[in-house]
């Protein structure tokens, strides 16, 4: 019969084996099994035997697992300390397991992290209560739907009624996977300000094919935007709209954009080129013989020291809209650019204290 098979070693009808230890006088310290290898009785006896409180506790963990994560904290302390050895613990005469200071200190910090977690998720439950919107009118259950409602309907008015952006992606065919990546998340950004601006803009993708690997970009990027509220059409921008509506934004232009006009179509170039080619949207808008123009940087701004002594008015398109948009709202050219122009341009506002040497 195989060693550990068997009535003599104590298994029951229930599959589960007990640990059989021998009878006094026989074997007190160590036995031999067969082979001439010895085993320690004494220790496999400890390892065998389980308080009823403690299968008890270890049964009751999984039952009161929570989805909040704070059972989970404490099964991996509970598992931490089952895992203690004899030695470092001892079962007091109230039947109550004393730690050593080891798992104390454990006990402790598991404690802090819970205790941090159900602050934070207190701190977070008043945040979205305090922005909640206070209308009576509005459900709370519903007025995430309304909201969606009000913002599609706003931007379907700014067709009709406000200013129109004209993004010109015909330029794409020569950027790499990682410039496309960073035009799509422009494109995400700039679409996100539009649905939170008081006066939205009207935006049109000019030359983006389905079939394109920027579309693809946008699709993989962008959750929703096969449903974005604006027109996507695989024409040029200079087919769209009568060239004299035209006004094409670029760095390079010598003359000023002094205010937002509703009867103009401002156009951005879609062009993401990390080796800095200078002066190509400029040169496409005069091939066509459009009009340009640059945002009044220079006028409002002046160069801020820095290590580097770098100074760029090259911008983002989402930052290029977000300077219309709070300009198209304010009538202020400070205020606008000093949202849509980071300091990392190395450009401060006149008369501003944020110098530094």
């Amino acid at each position: 019969m195989p060693f550990g098979q068997g009535p003599g070693n104590g298994s029951d009808p229930g599959g589960r084996a007990k640990c059989a230890l021998p009878p006094p006088g026989e074997m007190t310290e160590s036995a031999q099994r067969p082979g001439g290898q010895h085993i320690d009785w004494e220790l496999e006896g400890s390892t065998c035997k389980t308080e009823p409180h403690v299968l008890l506790g270890q049964e009751g963990i999984h039952e009161d697992a929570g989805d909040d994560g704070i059972s989970e904290s404490f099964q991996l302390l509970q598992i931490d300390l089952d895992c203690e050895s004899p030695e470092r613990r001892t079962l007091l005469t109230d039947g109550t397991t004393w730690c050593s200071k080891n798992v104390q200190r454990k006990q402790k910090h598991w404690e802090k992290i819970v205790a941090a977690k159900k602050n934070k998720r207190k701190q977070e439950k008043e945040r979205r209560k305090a922005n909640r919107p206070e209308n009576p009118g509005i459900c709370p259950q519903h007025s995430k739907r309304f909201l969606r409602a009000l913002t599609k309907e706003r931007l379907l008015e700014a067709r009709h009624s406000g200013p129109k952006l004209c993004i010109d992606l015909s330029m794409t065919s020569h950027m790499s996977k990682k410039e496309l990546s960073r035009l799509a998340g422009q494109i995400r950004r700039l679409y996100g300000s539009n649905k939170k601006a008081e006066k939205p803009f009207w935006i049109c993708l000019a030359g983006l094919t389905t079939d394109s690997a920027l579309y693809e970009e946008c699709l993989r990027m962008n959750d929703g935007f096969s449903s974005y509220v604006l027109d996507v059409t695989e024409e040029d921008c200079f087919s769209l709209f009568p060239l004299k509506s035209l006004v094409y934004l670029t760095p390079d232009s010598e003359h000023v954009l002094e205010d937002v006009d509703l009867n103009k179509v401002y156009i951005l170039g879609g062009l993401v080129d990390e080796s800095i080619q200078k002066k190509v949207t400029f040169q496409k808008a005069r091939e066509h013989s459009v009009q340009t123009a640059r945002l009044p940087i220079q006028e409002y701004m002046v160069r801020r020291q820095n290590r580097r002594n770098y100074h760029s008015e090259i911008l983002a398109i989402n930052q290029v809209f977000d300077i219309l948009s709070t300009y198209f709202e304010t009538h202020s050219w400070p205020e606008a650019l000093k949202k849509g122009v980071s300091s990392r341009k190395g450009y401060v506002l006149q008369n501003s204290v944020e110098w530094t040497a």
